[in-house]
């Protein structure tokens, strides 16, 4: 297996857990603005969303680097 055949796998299980946690994020979101989730848990939900964008934009980067 190539580096970019093991960065195009990478790629696409990061892009996989990245929507699951939009729709998590979604979730709490909505949670938050009926006033069932707590604020913490909405900040949580985000910085975990926002890490996993971070890391698949580097995957994303790094396949297209390896051309």
């Amino acid at each position: 297996m190539s580096l970019k055949t093991a960065a195009f796998f990478a790629l696409i299980g990061m892009i996989l857990l990245t929507v699951l946690e939009a729709a998590g994020f979604l979730r709490d979101l909505t949670g938050f603005l009926r006033d069932a989730v707590a604020a913490i848990a909405m900040l949580a939900s985000a910085v975990h969303l926002l890490a996993s964008l971070g890391v698949t934009v580097f995957l994303f980067v790094f396949y297209r680097a390896q051309s």
